[in-house]
Formats: structure tokens, C-alpha cells, sequence
């Protein structure tokens, strides 16, 4: 009799256990992602992707995205994807990037297919880096990715990685890549206005086209409305839209425009780390002289190449804003951080667009 209670009371601490334990952990299909908590050490945790993790296949509840006019990463492919808590919205805004609830994410994995002529050979997955909107704001977070991709490991310090991978033009490329620490991040994510850390790129212009989700392509403003994580959007033909730099249909001043606003006005903005230089890039400023058109540089020094103007039209080759964007050199290359290479096809347009603006002295009363 004795032996028969004890087993009774065994088996009962065992299920009590288990209907406690099933009451306090999220099931292994949903997304674990508690603000009030601090970061895990593993990517794989957040349960953002299920399946192997390394397929990058979105959970219930993440849905990826893309930009019209990506950030240039040392050509770095990107895979981007988002989380808005269930029942939690973001008010559409026409400018600025999107103010997404406390308790989302946006999670950004840097990869590099080992052959860019036929992504079917695979990738390798470098980084992974999450902005998490917290109680107190933005955190930025970055996961290393193991040798054998089985997960990603929290990293606050950076990293540099070799990496290599055959180009599009069939040339064998090596560089070592450089992942920024938590410093570095907040030295382009920074924002004077709120004073506070904040994404860059999700805004509705740079949202505003179509995507080709798993069940079919979509506008993704539209999408993120369906998917109730956007509300009081316009259709997304009613929506403000930018060009993609790389869209050859587009103008030149266009794409150029495009190309400084997701690459150097995060920065170069009047609210930006970079506002005391007086030069704003954003798409909101139509003044010449702040766009750098026969603008003299705040400080001079080994980044002006001994050039007088930021923008010299008609003139590449006088032009700083050319000079920096060519250079590998650190103090004088621009952006400061992301790259340890030259974006050939994006100093190419930027080259083009000066070219093609009308010649004219700076310095000389025109």
C-alpha cells in the first residue's frame, strides 16, 4: 500500500511539473523574444526561423523584407526579416523610418553566396544583426555565425572574418570583413533629434514595392497591412516611393539621390552624427549648398584629397564627395565604417551624376 502512494504521489510531481513547465516556456513553434529579458547567447533561441536554422526559413509571426535602395555592405547579400508582436501595430508614418511597438525586431543576416553567377552552390552566413525595441528604447545586437553554421553567437566586441567568394564578372575575391562592435553601430544609427539609437532603413519609400513572399507577390506596404502589422496605410500606389540605385530605367539624379539617402544620410542629415559638416544628403533637402554643390568642407585635412569643394559640377575628378567614396583608406574614406571595399558600380553613379550637372566654377559668382 505504502509503495503504491509513493508511486501515485511520483507520477503526480511529474505531471505537475510538466503543465508547470509547459505554462512558463513558449512552445518550440513560437517566437521567444521577452524585452524585459536579457539577450540570449544563441540565435537559435529567439526561435525566429524553424527548421535548420541556417535555411533562414521564417517562423510564424517574421516576415521578411527588402529595401528598393540597399545599404552597400562589401557587397554582403542580405536576408531581412521582421517581428511585430501578435496584436501589437505600427502607425503608417510618410516619413522617417516606420516606429515599430516595443517588443519587435528587425533581424538582418549578411551572407555570401560562394559563387554570386549561381547562388544554388550555397552561401556562407557571416552575421546576424538585431534591433530589438526595448521599454528604454533601440538595442542593437550582433550573432556571429559558427564555422559549421549550425547557429550564431552573441558578439557585443565585432569580429573580422576572412571571407571569399567568386564575383559577378567570375574574379576571386578576399576580403577580410570587418563586424562592427556596439560603438561602431550607434556611430551611424544615432539620432540627435530624439537623442536616442534608431533603425535606418525601413521607411515606407523604401518599402514601397513588391516582394515575393512564399504565398505570392506583393506590395509589402499592402502586405504589412494585410498582415496586420501596419495601419492607416494608402495603397501603395498612393504611397511615397524610392528608386532603386540600381534600376537603370530610372534618372541619374534619381537613382544618385537614392543611392546617398540609404548609404550617407543617416549620417549626413541635419539630426545625423555627421550634421556639424553642414553637408545633408537626405532626400528631403533641395538646397544645393547642403547637397555639397560647391559647398567648402567644414574641416579640411587628408580626407579632402586636396580638393576645395564637396561637389564640383560637372567634375568628378574635383569633387570630395568622389574622392572618399574611391578610397579604401581609413580617415578618408566615407562611410567611415561597413566597408573595407569600394562600391565600383555605386562611385560609378555617383561619378555620373556630378558629370552631368551643369559645369560651373565654384567659387566664381555665376
Amino acid at each position: 500500500m505504502r509503495k503504491s502512494i509513493l508511486v501515485v504521489t511520483s507520477l503526480l510531481t511529474i505531471v505537475v511539473g510538466l503543465v508547470l513547465h509547459s505554462c512558463s516556456t513558449p512552445s518550440t513553434g513560437e517566437v521567444v523574444l521577452n524585452v524585459a529579458d536579457k539577450s540570449f547567447d544563441l540565435l537559435s533561441k529567439y526561435h525566429f526561423f524553424e527548421g535548420t536554422l541556417n535555411d533562414l526559413k521564417p517562423n510564424v509571426g517574421v516576415l521578411p523584407y527588402d529595401l528598393a535602395s540597399p545599404l552597400f555592405t562589401d557587397y554582403a547579400h542580405k536576408a531581412r526579416f521582421v517581428y511585430v508582436p501578435k496584436g501589437k501595430q505600427v502607425d503608417y508614418q510618410e516619413e522617417g523610418v516606420l516606429n515599430l511597438p516595443v517588443g519587435s525586431c528587425y533581424i538582418k543576416n549578411f551572407y555570401y553566396p560562394f559563387d554570386f553567377r549561381d547562388l544554388s552552390k550555397g552561401r556562407r552566413i557571416i552575421e546576424t544583426r538585431m534591433l530589438v525595441h526595448r521599454e528604454n528604447g533601440w538595442e542593437s545586437l550582433s550573432y556571429i555565425w559558427k564555422d559549421d553554421q549550425s547557429d550564431a553567437t552573441l558578439e557585443v566586441a565585432g569580429d573580422i572574418k576572412q571571407v571569399s567568394w567568386i564575383h559577378d564578372d567570375g574574379k576571386k575575391m578576399d576580403i577580410d570583413y570587418v563586424i562592427p562592435n556596439k560603438n561602431q553601430c550607434k556611430g551611424c544609427h544615432w539620432d540627435n533629434k530624439n537623442n536616442a539609437f534608431m533603425p535606418i532603413g525601413p521607411k515606407v519609400r523604401n518599402l514601397n514595392h513588391d516582394y515575393a513572399y512564399a504565398d505570392g507577390v506583393k506590395n509589402q506596404i499592402e502586405k504589412w497591412t494585410a498582415m496586420g502589422i501596419l495601419k492607416g496605410a494608402k495603397p501603395g500606389a498612393q504611397c511615397p516611393k524610392m528608386v532603386s540605385y540600381y534600376d537603370t530605367t530610372a534618372t541619374v539624379n534619381d537613382r544618385a539621390r537614392a543611392y546617398l539617402e540609404i548609404n550617407c544620410a543617416h549620417c549626413h542629415n541635419p539630426n545625423g552624427p555627421a550634421y556639424t559638416s553642414g553637408l545633408y544628403v537626405n532626400l528631403e533637402n533641395t538646397n544645393p549648398e547642403n547637397l555639397g554643390i560647391c559647398k567648402a568642407p567644414v574641416a579640411a585635412g587628408i580626407g579632402t584629397g586636396d580638393r576645395l569643394w564637396d561637389i564640383v559640377p560637372g567634375n568628378h575628378n574635383a569633387s570630395i564627395l568622389s574622392y572618399r567614396m574611391e578610397s579604401v583608406d581609413a580617415g578618408v574614406k566615407m562611410p567611415e565604417v561597413g566597408r573595407v571595399l569600394a562600391h565600383k558600380e555605386g562611385v560609378a553613379l555617383i561619378n555620373r551624376w556630378i558629370d552631368e550637372m551643369k559645369a560651373g566654377e565654384c567659387g566664381v559668382k555665376q
